[in-house]
């Protein structure tokens, strides 16, 4: 007995998590659906997506515990039903409330119902304030729509569906649904709550009293649903059922049927006792039909059990009413996708863990191929050189495979960016356009964790320092409201985010004139705009007049420069004064496995990224020496290029013939001359601990066949460092 309790409660505990993990994902819809109606508040779609998520949190919440979430959600779901309805316009202040109640709902997904009294007393204020809205709302509605019998509107009355479509419901649930806490029959209340409901039980496969286990479920179940609302919302109630039961939703009438009495005589067969629904066979009985005429009581003349199942006494009035108005005759459309099979599922739910250690194994097995292609090649097995390389394609095709599992889009992270931009300006009296372009460009999973606080500093300093108040934009010539841009794009092999603001601009004069009282620069030094700019990376370096709560206390720039290097990634600064600053991140795609090309360079082997190669020749060493100005022609164009043997201090006997890798850097072609070239090799990088965090040129290491180790160079700050170094030496 103890053994099944505990199996029981730990059985709740992971359906608990997997609601946390549904709510957490509907919670992240909410807030980018309300951010979307702040742009465009007659967005229908984003006001649907917002009811159904409420509607779903409200609806499961109290399944698994979480009853304040329930509770909490109901009164804001309200409001957004009188939304869709046409009843109340989306506003700034609903969407500060929305935001408002999305944050508090955070929290109490985060500690459940288990509230410290801090907690509770903020509950409940949020609570008030929510309903204290709900209830000016319901007033304003009362005060400008007359209502039947001078009867005054309430919340209440608004939850109630008009049908306006009919679908047909099967929910098979498996024998051990009981294992995991759901109780299949409030799924059912809730279906009622939706619309008109009739509900079918089939008890066929309960079996005789010395077999039948209580804990196992026998009964099935057919229902008809009348409501206004989407498959979706339908869908949401089975939410966290569909791995354990066989559901099947379709639409069957575009029409409410509940108000056709063919219907209705329809259900009472299907109430004789499990008999089941043959939908062709309703479609028959429609069609064959004449239109019948709808009036205010269409359900005249059919007993009340035809409805609800169950029978009551025959209601009798104390004065007759007045004859009711017939409606124009209609019959009801049965919907084409009635007999439809059920649809195939289109993607599927995985923890980041199983991703993470799926990319661990596939790393594995690139190093094991690696070693597999060098010993077929040495044993000199033809058959065994077949095998091995089929080995390797396979394995370059599931590495490619699950890396792109291991990419999300971007767009993951822009709903904090837009909830900043929008709470930072309104605090700051600032008007903000944020635009955002390419968030569709998809980034390492491990990338994406790594920059998003970096991003996010850099948003609120263009908002603190950059963008002006709208009195300072009138003064310039300026429109009132400024504008960040954030776009997302893919270069060659690698992932730029451009973040680019319409504000004052960097004061490069007062840039240097910091530098130089903080003895970063001496006096009289005349550097570059570019190394002007790259003393804001500087720690502890900031020119702000004054320190606030936002920015300026010398911390932070640097720290973004970090982090973005920890990634391999690098940023640029562009800024003119008056006119606004760029700040440009270059990233590579991922942190894991690469294409790279295995070189060597004084018996020591690197790899460099194949991506970052455009070309590769081979050349005199003489011809290398005799070079002027660092320069070589190739192809007719004048080529600069690094020597690496000498700029690494490498010794040993020199090759005649060297390898020269041309590649891209900035716009520009740069040659950087090796020993040899050995070919492409899938590189799994590893990182090389503290010993090389100052080596910003090398990336990683990786193991090849042999089981040496090669060092992962990143050309890029190869010749940003070993060019600055150069130009430094001549001068």
């Amino acid at each position: 007995m103890r053994e099944s309790e505990d199996n029981f409660e730990q059985e709740m505990a992971e359906l608990r998590e997997k609601f946390a993990a549904e709510a957490d994902e509907k919670i992240a819809s909410l807030e980018s659906a309300a951010l979307t109606l702040e742009n465009n508040p007659d967005d229908t779609e984003q006001v649907e997506l917002l009811f159904g998520a409420m509607h779903t949190l409200k609806g499961s919440g109290g399944m698994f515990g979480y009853y304040k979430i329930s509770e909490f959600t109901h009164d804001l779901e309200t409001l957004y039903d009188f939304v869709r309805k046409g009843k109340l316009k989306v506003t700034t202040e609903l969407l500060t409330i929305t935001l408002q109640a999305i944050d508090h709902l955070k929290v109490l997904l985060a500690q459940g119902d288990d509230l410290d009294k801090q907690a509770e007393i903020k509950h409940q204020e949020k609570t008030n304030h929510i309903k204290a809205f709900a209830k000016t709302i319901i007033n304003d509605i009362n005060n400008s729509q007359p209502q039947i019998e001078d009867q005054p509107a309430t919340i209440k009355d608004y939850d109630d569906k008009e049908g306006a479509a009919t679908y047909f419901i099967s929910f098979k649930p498996h024998e051990n649904l009981f294992d995991n806490g759901t109780r299949p029959l409030y799924l059912i209340d809730e279906i009622h709550t939706l619309g008109e409901a009739f509900v079918v039980p089939h008890t066929e496969t309960i079996p005789v009293l010395k077999d039948f286990d209580p804990s196992l479920c026998y009964t099935w179940w057919e229902i008809f649903l009348a409501t206004d609302e989407n498959l979706s919302t339908i869908a949401d109630i089975f939410i966290f059922v569909e791995d354990e039961s066989q559901i099947v939703i379709q639409k069957i009438a575009e029409d409410n049927l509940f108000e056709f009495q063919p219907f209705l005589h329809y259900l009472e067969v299907l109430k004789t006792g499990n008999v089941l629904t043959d939908l062709k066979d309703l479609k028959k009985i429609i069609d064959g039909l004449p239109a019948h005429q709808e009036t205010d009581n269409n359900n005249a003349g059919v007993p009340a059990d035809a409805l609800t199942g169950h029978f009551e006494a025959p209601v009798t009035e104390a004065e007759p009413k007045p004859e009711p108005v017939p409606k124009p005759a209609k019959k009801p459309t049965i919907s084409s996708t009635a007999n439809a099979a059920e649809s195939t599922i289109s993607s599927i739910r995985v923890s980041a863990n199983k991703v993470d250690n799926l990319m661990n194994l596939v790393s594995e097995m690139v190093t094991i191929q690696a070693r597999l292609t060098m010993f077929a090649e040495k044993s000199k097995d033809l058959e065994l050189i077949a095998i091995a390389e089929n080995v390797q394609k396979l394995s370059k095709q599931l590495r490619d495979n699950a890396f792109s599992i291991s990419l999300i889009p971007i767009a993951s992270i822009m709903t904090r960016f837009q909830r900043l931009v929008r709470d930072l300006s309104a605090s700051l009296g600032k008007k903000v356009k944020f635009v955002i372009e390419g968030q569709e460009t998809e980034l390492d999973k491990t990338i994406i964790e790594r920059i998003s606080d970096p991003l996010l500093h850099i948003l609120r300093n263009s908002l603190d320092h950059g963008i002006e108040t709208p009195v300072e934009r009138a003064a310039a010539g300026k429109p009132l409201e400024g504008t960040i841009n954030f776009k997302a794009f893919y270069s060659g092999g690698s992932i730029h985010i451009r973040i680019r603001d319409d504000g004052s601009g960097i004061d490069k004069d007062r840039v240097l004139e910091k530098a130089i009282s903080n003895n970063l620069v001496s006096a009289g030094e005349t550097p570059s705009d570019k190394e002007i700019m790259n003393l804001i990376f500087t720690p502890g370096f900031s020119t702000a007049k004054q320190v606030s709560d936002v920015s300026g206390r010398g911390m932070g720039m640097d720290v973004v420069k970090r982090k973005i290097s920890e990634v391999r990634g690098d940023v640029v600064i562009e800024s003119a004064k008056g006119k606004g600053t760029t700040i440009t991140i270059v990233l590579p795609l991922t942190l894991s496995i690469i294409d790279g090309m295995h070189v060597t360079i004084s018996g020591t082997n690197f790899i460099i990224p194949t991506s970052s190669v455009h070309k590769i020749y081979s050349v005199n060493h003489q011809e290398v020496e005799k070079a002027f100005d660092n320069l070589m022609i190739f192809e007719g164009r004048q080529i600069p290029f690094l020597y690496l043997r000498k700029q690494f201090g490498l010794n040993g006997a020199v090759p005649k013939r060297e390898e020269v890798l041309v590649v891209k850097y900035k716009n520009i072609e740069v040659g950087l001359i090796i020993d040899k070239v050995w070919g492409e090799f899938q590189t799994v990088l590893k990182p090389l601990g503290m010993h090389y965090k100052n080596q910003e040129f090398i990336s990683g290491g990786t193991i090849l066949g042999d089981g040496s180790v090669a060092l992962v160079l990143d050309p890029n700050k190869i010749i940003s460092k070993l060019a600055k170094g150069q130009k430094n030496k001549d001068e």
